[in-house]
């Protein structure tokens, strides 16, 4: 299965969507140069972490923080990368840049949105998805990932954020003879975050080996650490064919999600997926928010946009956070 994230209107053969999108594509262009007016959106009364990943919208961190916190009326971002450089590689004066602006905008870091252990491994027969996929400005070998790790726990404490997160290795067609010594290493990790109080977010991606609710659900059971915790992504379980909610979330231990990416998928004719917008896909956010709020998850709830109809990053953004905060409100979420 082909997983490169290729566009989504052209060729999907899809009645309805590209009508449902055009007008929402109008109507952020007619507003996008008006400035919000009034508070935080959800101010003392969103049960979750309302974030974005910052690179989704701009490499241009200012201009992100902006619409951010100005246009959404958030409190939280997820960072990953910024200034063309992966968040692990930026340099002293880029951290306190990146701080001032944070500050200024009076925003908070869910979580440090590192590509951790998202490579091949040692040992193992090199997996089709190596160096296919968009790794977001980074591209660290296995023999580098203890030390990335503590670039990610000396980040954590210059952005004043518990949580990092991580994957498991590019996914091989037989995992099985190396999946007890992959769990071994994820829990060295999440050991070592212990003893900074920190949170090790394991993300289900479709191109690494743990891409499902079931594959999870495994994997969680195997590393019992409470400061290993799962950044369930129901977009990415739907790329690769399963139903995430409510199959594969029903098998979460709900204690065990620590964040929550969001974006939406949508069905091919060669059975095959690729992005939409939130609440244009096949993904039960409805009710897949509505399991979290109820389950009492409150950490962060960050959109990740991925679809690229809109023309631009920011435009698709604004496009699947204006999709996120009306499937908000049908699941009956003040955000």
């Amino acid at each position: 299965m082909d997983h490169t994230r290729r566009k989504v209107v052209a060729g999907l053969g899809l009645v309805g969507l590209e009508t449902l999108i055009s007008p929402l594509i109008k109507k952020v262009a007619a507003s996008s140069a008006m400035t919000s007016l009034g508070g935080k959106t959800g101010e003392g009364t969103c049960p979750f972490r309302l974030a974005v990943i910052n690179d989704e919208i701009t490499q241009d961190f200012e201009r992100a923080c902006q619409i951010v916190s100005v246009d959404f009326g958030l409190r939280w971002i997820e960072l990953r990368s910024m200034w063309n450089k992966n968040v692990t590689d930026l340099s002293a004066k880029e951290i306190e840049d990146a701080r001032k602006i944070l500050e200024e905008h009076k925003l908070q870091v869910t979580d440090i949105a590192s590509p951790l252990f998202k490579t091949d491994w040692p040992g193992a027969p090199r997996s089709s998805q190596s160096e296919k996929r968009d790794q977001f400005r980074a591209d660290f070998d296995a023999n580098a990932q203890d030390k990335l790790l503590e670039r990610c726990i000396s980040l954590c404490k210059s952005f004043n954020t518990d949580r990092i997160r991580c994957f498991d290795y590019w996914r091989l067609d037989d995992q099985k003879p190396y999946r007890a010594a992959i769990n071994a290493k994820l829990q060295q990790a999440a050991e070592r975050c212990t003893k900074d109080n920190l949170v090790l977010l394991l993300e289900n991606e479709m191109s690494c080996n743990t891409a499902t609710g079931e594959e999870a659900a495994a994997v969680l059971n195997a590393i019992p650490n409470k400061n290993f915790m799962l950044n369930w992504d129901p977009g990415n379980a739907a790329a690769l064919g399963s139903t995430p909610y409510p199959i594969g979330y029903q098998l979460l231990p709900k204690d065990r999600i620590g964040h929550c990416h969001c974006k939406d998928a949508v069905g091919k004719p060669d059975h095959k997926y690729d992005w939409a917008p939130v609440g244009a896909g096949i993904v039960d956010w409805v009710g897949q928010l509505q399991s979290l709020q109820r389950d009492g998850f409150h950490y962060a709830v960050s959109l990740e946009t991925h679809w690229k109809g809109g023309g631009t990053p920011e435009a698709s953004t604004r496009i699947s956070m204006d999709g996120l905060k009306k499937t908000l409100a049908k699941a009956g979420i003040s955000c």
